[in-house]
């Protein structure tokens, strides 16, 4: 796959297919093109980072209604919406449900470009943020269930003395605990364990 990204295309249109399949290899992308949402749906593959060229008025499954059944599967790929004529509330519709853009056919090149770079960010930085939690979870799972216990008092803005109260333990033991949980959990500091923490609850 391109450093780039990959564009999903989705368009009734042949020759709209074609012709965009050949412009973002050109500039450095890599392109699947499907001709109905059906087709997306049956034989498209989830890749990251992406992003999907989506007509809005194709004859059995409008762009939207495709975009609601991407969203009910938990595919979260960024949406750029493409069409000659839409109804104001299509696109406002497509907008509100987190599409990225929308443009009108015949669009002009340089506001394609730069709605895939800012749609093909999105899915980067979405990757990465889950990434970063599956990361973050992974080591909060070596923690025993004492020091997890310590890492949720420090969290929550606890000193060393007021946890060994709360947990009916000495000074020492919890000065322990902590320095523990800040290696399992690769925290530098209480602000980054309280970042990590963060990304497991959101």
């Amino acid at each position: 796959m391109s450093a780039l990204g990959h564009i999903y295309v989705v368009d009734d249109d042949e020759s709209m297919r074609s012709s965009l399949a050949r412009m973002l290899t050109t500039y450095g992308y890599t392109a699947d093109v499907y001709a109905s949402p059906e087709d997306f749906l049956h034989k498209s593959v989830p890749v990251s980072p992406a992003a999907i060229l989506l007509d809005m008025r194709m004859p059995v499954m409008s762009g939207v209604e495709l975009q609601n059944r991407l969203l009910e599967m938990g595919r979260l790929t960024p949406i750029i919406f493409i069409s000659g004529e839409s109804m104001s509330h299509e696109i406002v519709m497509g907008m509100k449900q987190g599409a990225v853009d929308f443009l009108f056919k015949p669009f002009n090149l340089d506001d394609l470009l730069v709605a895939l770079t800012n749609a093909v960010d999105k899915d980067k930085a979405r990757f990465k943020k889950i990434s970063q939690s599956v990361s973050v979870r992974q080591r909060y799972e070596l923690l025993t269930p004492r020091e997890a216990e310590v890492c949720a008092l420090l969290v929550d803005g606890l000193m060393n003395k007021d946890i060994a109260v709360e947990l009916g333990t000495t000074n020492a033991t919890i000065k322990v605990h902590k320095a523990r949980v800040m290696e399992k959990m690769q925290a530098d500091s209480l602000q980054d364990l309280v970042r990590y923490m963060a990304t497991l609850s959101a």
